[in-house]
């Protein structure tokens, strides 16, 4: 993968860590043990430290970065959806920031919180623990149910597997050209979307 050092300051990853060949981590980047980093993810820890606590997801194309002599930090089973920015922020244990959401400088997404996609949190904003919050600006709309909650662990431990899969059997290969009869299809835990478990 390409991992850079700058000043000496080599990127730390736990061997139990997923990092994806084509994410870049530059600098003061410390990933923690059964984190995943997705494809074209760029963590850039050449200001700011960049630290991901146990178990945290950053997925493909989100970009992670930081003003000089402040942490971006990403709490135990913190869960950042695809194409998410965070910047000099704290996302708290068992937070979600939604797919495209941006997370500006001081702010702060409260445990079990979670941020819808496309969401804009502005800088300084503190969310309470446990809350839903949507816009541009973003605002609380509301305080979570258990249910929620509940999802958001089930979808983060999907990671936490996917993890592993991708440790054990992830690899570099030429395509096809075409498709094989009986094509198997991966071996994903069952997980729906949020809107799909409202519906049962």
């Amino acid at each position: 993968m390409p991992c850079y050092s700058i000043e000496g300051v080599i990127p730390v990853i736990d061997p139990s860590a997923y990092v994806h060949p084509t994410a870049v981590l530059i600098g003061d980047v410390i990933v923690g043990p059964d984190c995943y980093i997705g494809p074209c993810a760029s963590l850039r820890g050449d200001f700011g430290r960049i630290v991901l606590h146990r178990g945290a997801n950053v997925q493909d194309t989100c970009v992670v970065h930081g003003f000089p002599s402040a942490d971006t930090v990403i709490e135990e089973n913190g869960h950042v959806g695809h194409g998410a920015v965070l910047h000099s922020c704290v996302v708290r244990r068992d937070a979600l920031v939604g797919m495209n959401a941006v997370v500006m400088d001081e702010a702060e997404i409260g445990q079990q919180s979670i941020v819808a996609a496309s969401a804009f949190i502005r800088a300084g904003m503190k969310i309470p623990p446990r809350s839903l919050v949507a816009g541009v600006p973003a605002k609380v709309i509301r305080d979570l149910s258990a249910e929620e909650i509940q999802w958001k662990l089930e979808g983060t431990q999907t990671y936490h597997n996917l993890t592993q899969r991708c440790l054990a059997g992830m690899q570099e290969v030429v395509p096809l050209t075409a498709i094989e009869q009986d094509r198997p299809r991966v071996q994903a835990p069952a997980f729906e979307p949020l809107i799909a478990t409202k519906r049962q």
